[in-house]
C-alpha cells in the first residue's frame, strides 16, 4: 500500500458547477482523498444512442486530482438509459412468473441480453479510452452491486443460454437425466431445449434444476464482468474491483478471479458491528496479497423511501474505520458524499446535506480522517498477521440452502452465527472462499457446505494429513454436486475419511434431543446425521430424542492431524456455549497461539512488522472495554507506556500496542 484512502461516492452529474466547487472544498477540509463515480451515469454519458461523451467526467477527474483527490471510476452498466429499455420488454429482467420489469431504479435490464451486452461493451470502451490513462484514476469498479435487486432472470434469452449451458455441462440429455434423477415424477427430458427455467410451479422444481439454474446465472454474471475487465485492461493499468456484498445472488469467488482487489459494501447500524468484522475477515482474503476496500458504508445511517436505520452513536464510525484499516483495508468509503435531492434514497445518510451543510455524520467523518492520518505510518509498514484459524465461506453452499434450507434457515445467518461463536471464543480467524490455500492454518472449520467438491476434499485432507485439525459440519457433505443425495454413504467421501458410519439422517428439531459434549449440554436442531464410530472416537453424544446414545461429534486421526465431524447444530445460548467449548478445546489441541484477551465487545486485531507482532485494540460496542496485557506495552502512536495487567479503553476507544 502507498497510502490509506478515505472517500465517498460522488455524483457530480447531478449538481451544478457552484455545488461541485463547494463539494471539492469540503472534501479537502474533511480529509477525503478519493471518490468513486460513474456507476449510475450511463444516461449522462450517452443521452441518446450512439452519442457518447466523457468530457464532463474527464474534467471532474482532473480537477479532483489537482485537489489531491483520486478517483475510482465505475462502468455505468447498472443503469441502462431509457432509449435502451423503452419498448423492448425482451431486454428486461423477467421474474419466475414471466413478468418483465419496467424501466426505473436499476438492474432492470437482463445482463444476458445480447443488445445490452453490445451497448455495454461500447460504453465501457468509451469510458476506458477517455479516462483510463488519467493520473487521477486510482482504480476501476465494474458495474455496481451485481444482483443486488434481482434474482435469476427467466427471460427467453436466459432460457436459451441455459440450454446451451446444460449441453456444455452434461453433453447428452441422458447424462442430465441420470445426474438429476428426473425419473422422479416423470420429469425426464428428451432434449435440452425442453428443460424449463424454474418458473412458478406447484410444489417446486427438482432440487438439481433449481440449484443448477442458480449456478448458471452466477457464471453468466461473471462472464458479463469478464467482458468489461478485458476492455478496461486494454486502456488502463489501474487495478479493478467490483463492489460486492455477501447478500447478493453471486459467486464472489468466481467474480474475484478476474479482479485485482476485493471490495464490498455493508450498512449495519452500530448495534450490529459484528457484521462488519465478518466482512473484514472475509474480504481480506478475497485476493491474496492485496488489501481490500470498504467501498460503501454510511457515515450515519442507511435509508430509503421504505425506511431507515437509526444513526450510529457518537464515536462508532471511527471505531468501525479503525477496525477496517487494522484488518487490512486500503480504502474506507461512504455512500454518499452529498445527500440525494431526488430518487428513492433521499433520506440516506450522507456527509453533506442536499443544501450543502454538514450532516449528523460529519463529526464522525472528521474523526475518521484524524484516525487515518495517525494510523497510516504504522499500518503502511506492517500487515495483518497470519491467523491460525480458518472458516470456509461458500457462495455455492448458499445456493444449495436457497433450494433446501434444512429446517435451520438460510446460509448467511447461519454463517454469521458460526462467526459470532468464533469471535466470542477469542480466536482471530480468516474466512476463506472454497478455493483458498490452507497454508499457515492450524484449525479449519467447514460448516454448512452440503457439497464438498473433490478439489476441496483433497485440499482439506492434505491439510489434516500434514498435521492440521479439521472440524467438518454440520450439514456438510450430505449432497452431491448436482444437489442429490449420495448413494454410497450419507456424507459421501467425507464419511469414510472421518472413520464413522452414518446410521441415520433425520430432522432433530423439537424432538427433545440434547447434545452433550465438552462439559456442555444443548438442544440440537435441523437436519442431522448421527454416527456409529468405526475408527473414530465419540466426543459428543445424543441424550433423549429418537436416537439416544448415538454420536453427533466424532474425532478421527488422519495422518499427523485430526478430522472432527459434527453431525447436528447446537441451538440457542447453550448451543453457542457448546460450540465455543469445542472450538477452544480443538484450538488448544492444534496449538493455536493465544490471542490478546479482551472483554466482550472489544477486539484485538494482530499485525506484524519488522519488529514483530503488535495489536490494534478497538472497543466496538460503545460500552468501553479492557485488554489483558501479558507484559508491559507501548502505544505505537503516542509512545505512552503501560504496565502488564488491565488496559482500559473508553467507549469506542482504540490503541495500537506492542508488548515490550
Amino acid at each position: 500500500m502507498q497510502k490509506l484512502y478515505y472517500g465517498a461516492a460522488y455524483y457530480p452529474e447531478l449538481w451544478p458547477e457552484a455545488v461541485i466547487a463547494e463539494d471539492m472544498r469540503y472534501m479537502q477540509k474533511a480529509g477525503i482523498n478519493c471518490v468513486r463515480m460513474g456507476e449510475f451515469a450511463w444516461a449522462a454519458m450517452e443521452p441518446h444512442e450512439g452519442e457518447i461523451s466523457l468530457d464532463f467526467f474527464v474534467a471532474i477527474i482532473n480537477r479532483l486530482h489537482a485537489a489531491g483527490i483520486g478517483t475510482v471510476f465505475c462502468t455505468p452498466t447498472p443503469t441502462p438509459p431509457i432509449w435502451l429499455s423503452h419498448g423492448h420488454p425482451e431486454r428486461m429482467y423477467t421474474d419466475n412468473r414471466g413478468y418483465p420489469m419496467a424501466h426505473g431504479a436499476r438492474q432492470h435490464v437482463c445482463t444476458n441480453n445480447p443488445y445490452l451486452r453490445e451497448r455495454g461493451r461500447l460504453i465501457v470502451e468509451a469510458c476506458a479510452r477517455a479516462v483510463g490513462r488519467l493520473p487521477g484514476v486510482i482504480g476501476w469498479q465494474t458495474d455496481n452491486e451485481f444482483k443486488c435487486h434481482v434474482g435469476e432472470c427467466c427471460c427467453a434469452e436466459c432460457v436459451r443460454q441455459w440450454h446451451e449451458w446444460l449441453e456444455a455441462r452434461y453433453g447428452t440429455v441422458a447424462r442430465l437425466n441420470d445426474a438429476w434423477g428426473t425419473a422422479v415424477w416423470s420429469e425426464a427430458y428428451e432434449r435440452f431445449d425442453q428443460v424449463p427455467a424454474p418458473m412458478a410451479t406447484t410444489m417446486g422444481h427438482n432440487a438439481a434444476l433449481q440449484t443448477m439454474y442458480r449456478l448458471f446465472h452466477r457464471e453468466k454474471i461473471a462472464e458479463f464482468q469478464r467482458e468489461q475487465v478485458a476492455i478496461i485492461r486494454r486502456h488502463s493499468d489501474a487495478p479493478i474491483t467490483h463492489n460486492s456484498n455477501r447478500n447478493f445472488l453471486l459467486d464472489n469467488e468466481l467474480l474475484l478471479r478476474d479482479l485485482d482487489f476485493a471490495s464490498f459494501d455493508n450498512y449495519p447500524d452500530c448495534d450490529h458491528w459484528q457484521e462488519m468484522l465478518l466482512d473484514y475477515d472475509l474480504w481480506r482474503n478475497g485476493k491474496a496479497g492485496r488489501p481490500f476496500w470498504v467501498m460503501e458504508t454510511s457515515p450515519a445511517h442507511n435509508g430509503g423511501l421504505w425506511g431507515y436505520h437509526k444513526p450510529h452513536r457518537t464515536g462508532y464510525l471511527v471505531a468501525e474505520a479503525v477496525a477496517a484499516y487494522a484488518s487490512g483495508a486500503e480504502g474506507f468509503s461512504h455512500w454518499l458524499w452529498r445527500q440525494q435531492r431526488a430518487g428513492v434514497e433521499q433520506n440516506h445518510g450522507a456527509v453533506l446535506s442536499a443544501w450543502g451543510t454538514p450532516t449528523v455524520g460529519y463529526a464522525g467523518v472528521l474523526g475518521v480522517s484524524a484516525a487515518r492520518a495517525l494510523l497510516e505510518p504504522v499500518l503502511l509498514n506492517s500487515a495483518p498477521a497470519q491467523r491460525e484459524v480458518a472458516m470456509t465461506y461458500s457462495d455455492r453452499a448458499r445456493a444449495y440452502f436457497i433450494t433446501e434450507p434444512y429446517d435451520v434457515g438460510q446460509y448467511i445467518p447461519l454463517a454469521r452465527r458460526w462467526f459470532d461463536v468464533l469471535l466470542a471464543a477469542g480466536l482471530p480467524r480468516d474466512l476463506l472462499f472454497e478455493g483458498a490455500a490452507l497454508d499457515g492454518y492450524k484449525l479449519l472449520t467447514t460448516p454448512f457446505v452440503p457439497y464438498l467438491s473433490p478439489e476441496y476434499l483433497a485440499r482439506a485432507r492434505a491439510f489434516v494429513e500434514a498435521g492440521g485439525l479439521w472440524i467438518a459440519g454440520p450439514l456438510t457433505g450430505g449432497r452431491t454436486g448436482e444437489h442429490t443425495v449420495p448413494t454410497d454413504a450419507a456424507l459421501g467421501a467425507l464419511e469414510g475419511l472421518a472413520g464413522v458410519e452414518t446410521l441415520y439422517t433425520y430432522p432433530l428439531t423439537n424432538t427433545g434431543a440434547l447434545g452433550v459434549a465438552f462439559g456442555q449440554a444443548a438442544p440440537l436442531t435441523g437436519w442431522a446425521a448421527t454416527f456409529l464410530p468405526t475408527g473414530a472416537a465419540a466426543m459428543g453424544v445424543l441424550e433423549g430424542g429418537v436416537t439416544p446414545g448415538l454420536a453427533f461429534i466424532t474425532e478421527h486421526q488422519v495422518g499427523k492431524g485430526k478430522l472432527v465431524l459434527l453431525g447436528a447444530l447446537p441451538e440457542g445460548e447453550d448451543g453457542a456455549a457448546l460450540l465455543a467449548a469445542m472450538f477452544r478445546h480443538y484450538a488448544a489441541e492444534a496449538g493455536v497461539a493465544p490471542a490478546l484477551e479482551t472483554s466482550s465487545g472489544t477486539i484485538a486485531l494482530p499485525r506484524t512488522d519488522d519488529t514483530g507482532l503488535f495489536w490494534v485494540v478497538v472497543n466496538m460496542d460503545g460500552w468501553g472495554g479492557t485488554a489483558a496485557l501479558p507484559a508491559p506495552a507501548v502505544d505505537l502512536l503516542n509512545r505512552e507506556q503501560f504496565p502488564a495487567g488491565t488496559l482500559e479503553l473508553a467507549a469506542y476507544g482504540w490503541r495500537a500496542i506492542r508488548m515490550v
